[in-house]
């Protein structure tokens, strides 16, 4: 690729930054020196994907090995795209600024399903065929892995094979049967034995059967590909590999700080939550792995804030401890300690000094439902007494701003359950003006950001139906008009966006056309609400003779086949189904400290699942 003339085209596009590489700490290798380059792809901007630990994480661990030259992709925002297809410019890796189409494996992280028409444009910028079954040569080999793999199906048509799970082991376990094979190799014989290892999902070796209404008959194995295909998970997290410095952008991403990743896993069970359950069993790392590895990373990278990254920051058993080595160093360095998904039952006074030591941001919480009795069904088991305490808590240590975190469209839910989101907030606001001693010449503000729930696999909600478009909007209004100050704000996602997101979260392979002809009418960024078009994605369903509500908004029964169900993450179906009555008679199930509700997922700390799916 001619240097000069891609530099001088970049300059042509807002945040040419995004293309240019050259980062510090970005690694170069001599091509010719390496047997195996593969393109980690982030299908969306590169904002969004320099800020993803997992990226962070598998890039310095493919380039700590002197055979491998992993190099980043980020999609392309519309205005390079459309300079690129004018130029004859396809989608080339920021180290190398090579085209992907001469690497060996083309790897694609799914963090969320709006991705997924992102996923095939990137192919097609590549010049390469989309479906698998017209890439005949093993290279370039197209692999996907991260959470929406837990559901692959509506890809199965486009990714020769999935990573199940956590991907440090697995990847380079089919990094190196791909070495064996070489890049002329077969493909077929390749993608046979690929199925036999443990954490590997290969589409084309199942033959998928419908009913005549349209629910899955059967999901049938050919090739001496496995029945079920268990996910990975690393056992032992303080040896697993972990950078020892980031790739330093030069303009500003959204997560612009260092991480630190604290454990894996999530005790609590909230019934909604796919992240909560695929990632099970909790894994913790020790204090001093992760104090020096956090250590490390600010001193190689400068910055001046590190994030300690779990899906529950406060639920790691030594958290104080940690916290007390921490700022030995931070403070003395004027690094900010940042404490993300922290939760109201678990908050005390002494963690809030700790944060507080060196910046002071607002505070975040996550109560998702107005109500006690929704809070039950969810399972969500915090009540609104440790909800105010907390807040009381933040307030008498200075914090003059609450976020809080709520859902709308939850199963049983009725309109008092979305007033009592309105009512909360004005409880908080109430709150901090009944502080005898609270600041003076100060105001307070509540910000409430609300969601709607999108049914996922893995949960026990994953039989539960979406609600349509037009009942969101109705729910919307009814927080909307039960706002009574402006001390409480408001704001939600899309509604159209949501259901979208609906529709691929439980989708199966027949939904492979309806992405590929949204594509070609230009869907992309979907999203990106300026991007999101939905009457193109109507379209697409109409031409392609899939009605979209079958997915989102249809109830499964509890003996339907669902795509996924040949897909083993440890959970198994039979808790869900239990988890899901529970839910309807609203009642908590303890967390995993206080007592084990034998979901399977404990098989990983070292036996077999006895129970699967």
């Amino acid at each position: 690729m001619d240097t000069n003339r891609l530099e001088k085209l970049m300059l042509s596009v807002q945040k040419p930054g995004r293309y240019s590489g050259g980062e510090i700490n970005s690694v170069i290798k001599d091509k010719s020196k390496v047997d195996v380059r593969f393109a980690f792809c982030f299908p969306d901007t590169y904002e969004i994907g320099m800020s993803h630990l997992g990226m962070k994480i598998l890039y310095s661990q493919f380039n700590a090995r002197d055979d491998i030259w992993c190099e980043r992709v980020f999609a392309p925002w519309v205005d390079f795209e459309e300079v690129m297809r004018q130029n004859d410019i396809p989608l080339f890796a920021l180290e190398s600024r090579d085209s992907i189409k001469d690497f060996d494996i083309i790897g694609f992280t799914l963090q969320y399903e709006l991705s997924y028409t992102n996923v095939l444009n990137m192919l097609d910028l590549a010049g390469i065929p989309l479906k698998s079954a017209d890439r005949k040569g093993l290279a370039p080999l197209v692999v996907a892995g991260g959470p929406c793999a837990c559901n692959p199906e509506p890809l199965a048509d486009f990714i020769d094979l999935f990573f199940l799970g956590e991907g440090e082991e697995v990847d380079l376990e089919v990094i190196d049967l791909y070495k064996k094979y070489g890049k002329n190799g077969d493909k077929q014989a390749f993608l046979r034995e690929a199925a036999q290892i443990p954490g590997v999902y290969v589409p084309s070796l199942y033959d998928i059967e419908y009913n005549d209404d349209k629910t899955i008959k059967a999901i049938t194995p050919k090739d001496n590909a496995p029945k079920v295909i268990q996910k990975r998970i690393i056992r032992d997290m303080n040896s697993v590999h972990y950078p020892d410095k980031f790739v330093v952008p030069y303009i500003e991403i959204v997560h612009d700080r260092a991480v630190q990743e604290i454990f894996r896993g999530c005790i609590r069970g909230c019934r909604f939550c796919q992240a909560g359950f695929i990632y099970r069993p909790v894994r913790e790392k020790s204090p001093d792995v992760i104090n020096k590895q956090a250590k490390a990373i600010c001193d190689n990278t400068g910055y001046d804030e590190i994030s300690l990254s779990s899906l529950s920051t406060s639920d790691y058993s030594q958290l104080e401890p940690l916290l007390n080595d921490m700022l030995d160093w931070s403070q003395k360095d004027n690094v900010s300690l940042s404490l993300p998904s922290l939760r109201v039952d678990n908050f005390s006074k002494e963690l809030l000094d700790k944060i507080n030591h060196v910046r002071k941001s607002g505070l975040t919480f996550a109560p998702e439902a107005g109500t006690q009795r929704l809070r039950d069904v969810i399972n969500k088991n915090v009540t609104e007494e440790e909800i105010m305490r907390t807040c009381r808590m933040a307030f008498e240590g200075g914090y003059t701003s609450v976020k809080l975190y709520f859902m709308l469209g939850l199963p049983t839910e009725t309109d008092e359950d979305l007033k009592g989101i309105a009512e909360l907030g004005q409880k908080i606001v109430n709150e901090f003006y009944a502080m005898p001693n609270k600041p003076k010449g100060k105001s307070v503000n509540v910000s409430i950001s609300v969601s709607t729930f999108v049914p996922k696999p893995f949960t026990p909600f994953e039989f539960e139906p979406q609600i349509d478009i037009e009942e969101m909007r109705r729910r919307q209004s009814v927080i909307r008009d039960s706002v009574t100050t402006r001390k409480v704000s408001v704001s939600w996602h899309e509604s159209k966006v949501s259901f979208l997101e609906g529709v691929f979260a439980r989708g199966d392979r027949r939904l492979g056309s309806v992405i590929e002809t949204a594509v070609k009418k230009g869907c992309r960024f979907d999203g990106w609400d300026e991007c999101f078009h939905l009457d193109k994605w109507i379209e697409a369903f109409n031409e392609c003779g899939i009605e979209p509500e079958f997915f989102a908004n249809r109830k499964r029964e509890f003996d339907e086949i669902l795509p996924w169900d040949h897909l083993d993450y440890g959970v198994s179906k039979t808790f869900l189904i239990n988890e899901n009555k529970t839910a309807y008679a609203a009642i908590t199930t303890p967390n995993c400290k206080e007592r084990c509700s034998n979901c399977g997922a404990a098989c990983f700390k070292g036996g077999i699942c006895v129970e699967k799916r």
